[in-house]
């Protein structure tokens, strides 16, 4: 057995250290070490639960390329998961600095620049025959029901940027006992409504017994610590060039690139002449999903007049010319 004088200096400092700190706690340190020798070493399967994770897919049709849309989502939802655990951070500290801002809008913009590039996976990696038959066993499920996409929003701007748009003059000052009557005339409601009737979808009514309450407190909790109140309530001198480009760049990849990526898909997969399909949840995604006609933009104050009048044009004509 090796004598103590052999122990590295920096090793037999880490034990003191360690000693301690659980001393301090009323426990024995020999104990947790004997914990430390009977464990097995971590591997990377168990860490990430890859078999879990792997088990997550059900298919409900024989169709192959329902796996393809399943695992698609899920990755969707973590990189929603991943935007949320750096909003979650902003709002959890008062007087966050700007650079801190920063370095955490830019991660988000990462998240949203991946999902937008992936995005070609449902535009070209779906077989379009395939997709409208299982399509069908899905219904009234729909993308619109993802509830984290939903907090994302409410966690980036003030409410009145989120109800429909010819209501947001009239809220713009709003107070927070408001909050929960202008869920009910936020501006995706109006995409959730039946072409033929114009009343709400199941989809929405789904939606919406599970997860109102929940936006309605998310809301609330981020009536002060939302994006936009962050940018605001900065100093003149802590609104830097490039914290106003990472916030102009999130503006747009959340509510130009992203939407308009499904626009792409919806319109490759429901488009046909001389009717469009309907999309699983009964949305009018031909009125919805464009951003012209939405024209969400969550920090208005970093836009000009013509660029929110124009707003989601580059997109098109960028497109156009990629074609």
């Amino acid at each position: 057995m090796a004598d103590v004088d052999s122990f590295d200096p920096a090793v037999l400092e880490r034990l003191e250290k360690l000693r301690d700190k659980y001393a301090a706690m009323g426990q024995d340190l020999t104990s947790y070490l004997d914990g430390l020798l009977h464990a097995d070493f971590p591997t990377y399967w168990d860490y990430v639960r890859l078999d879990t994770l792997l088990s997550l897919q059900h298919p409900v049709t024989p169709f192959p390329d329902e796996e393809i849309f399943i695992t698609y989502h899920q990755i969707t939802e973590l990189y929603f998961k991943l935007s949320l655990h750096e909003l979650q951070q902003i709002h959890a500290e008062p007087d966050i600095s700007a650079k801190t801002l920063l370095k955490r809008v830019n991660r988000i913009n990462r998240y949203f620049e991946n999902l937008v590039a992936s995005f070609d996976v449902m535009v070209h990696g779906l077989d379009r025959g395939q997709f409208l038959q299982f399509r069908m066993s899905l219904l009234p499920s729909s993308g619109f029901q993802s509830v984290q996409y939903r907090l994302i929003e409410v966690a980036c701007t003030s409410m009145d940027r989120l109800v429909h748009r010819e209501l947001r003059e009239a809220h713009a000052d709003h107070g927070f006992d408001e909050i929960g009557p202008m869920v009910d005339s936020i501006y995706w409601r109006r995409g959730a409504t039946e072409l033929a009737t114009g009343e709400p979808t199941l989809t929405l009514k789904q939606f919406e017994k599970k997860y109102r309450n929940r936006i309605v407190q998310f809301a609330e909790e981020r009536f002060y610590t939302n994006l936009r109140r962050k940018w605001i309530g900065l100093n003149k001198a802590d609104q830097t060039e490039a914290l106003r480009k990472a916030f102009r760049k999130l503006d747009e990849l959340v509510n130009v690139h992203w939407p308009l990526s499904h626009y792409r898909s919806a319109v490759k997969h429901l488009h046909k002449d001389p009717v469009d399909i309907a999309a699983t949840g009964g949305t009018n995604w031909q009125q919805y999903l464009p951003p012209r006609f939405q024209t969400l933009i969550f920090f208005p104050e970093l836009w000009t007049e013509e660029e929110q009048v124009n707003w989601g044009k580059q997109w098109v004509i960028s497109q156009i010319a990629h074609k």
